[in-house]
């Protein structure tokens, strides 16, 4: 399954960096003439409502996936660092006043917290991003406030502050590399969470909005459609699927490898 999900991940990425280059036909352009027209050989995944071509739209799709996904992940995982070292390495009054933040925004489910801050801030990827980080960093500031506190306490770390090394060298050297490796497990499945977080944005129209190609408002485009032409919906959602579950089994396959109670 590790092989297969770098698989997926690899071609994916290919796919939306080739993406002007290898799509067919102009994402924008329409043939309403023969709109909604199934898969032939000319439009291997058929035409959209407006005659688009969604072969040329999906792989356009792929690019904005992965680029909110790349966004929010790097974000998240930079800022949940930083906070869930100060957390952990200090503990006191600065451990329980990021951890009730932490406590307030995990209070709220994910995806209805971001509806929400899209919904004031308005519909647009940036503002995806932004709310998408808003509630991503939490995570990963719970995973590294966690290995911190187990590390902070280990014999060589005592040792180094008692030699009076100062405490951004003892996280940098001694503490925040043994917690990367969960941190790099955590960014692959937050890959898949955030890309579908934007597709779900993007379907309830808070995301990208037209004519930009997302999968989110394929889908939703199709849905008049489900009934005449399926293919509208079907094909956008099986990448989604599938890259969602790429990810997974990535993630899932360096959990396996990265820790070290795994018995290989």
């Amino acid at each position: 399954m590790t092989r297969v999900g770098a698989a997926i991940v690899l071609i994916v990425a290919l796919a939306a960096l080739g993406a002007p280059w290898i799509a067919p036909h102009d994402p924008a352009a329409q043939q309403l003439a023969l709109r909604l027209e199934g898969p032939t050989a000319r439009h291997v995944l058929g035409l959209d409502e407006l005659g688009r071509d969604i072969f040329s739209r999906v792989l356009l799709g792929a690019r904005v996936s992965l680029l909110v996904g790349l966004i929010v992940v790097g974000v998240s995982a930079l800022v949940g660092t930083f906070f869930g070292s100060l957390a952990g390495y200090y503990g006191g009054r600065v451990d329980q006043l990021i951890s009730r933040v932490m406590d307030v925004l995990l209070a709220f489910p994910g995806l209805l917290l971001a509806i929400a801050l899209v919904a004031v801030l308005g519909p647009s990827l940036t503002n995806v991003v932004l709310a998408l980080t808003v509630i991503g960093w939490v995570g990963y500031a719970r995973l590294v406030r966690g290995q911190v506190l187990r590390a902070r306490e280990l014999e060589y770390v005592v040792a180094a502050r008692a030699l009076g090394a100062g405490t951004w060298r003892i996280l940098e050297r001694h503490v925040l590399p043994p917690a990367l490796p969960a941190v790099t497990v955590q960014s692959t499945l937050g890959m898949a969470t955030a890309i579908l977080s934007e597709a779900s944005l993007s379907f309830l129209g808070l995301g990208v909005q037209p004519p930009t190609p997302s999968w989110g408002t394929m889908i939703n485009g199709g849905r008049a459609h489900l009934l005449d032409a399926p293919h509208l919906t079907v094909f956008p959602g099986l990448c989604l699927a599938i890259v969602v579950l790429g990810f997974n089994f990535l993630g899932d396959g360096l959990r396996d490898r990265l820790d070290p109670r795994h018995e290989k």
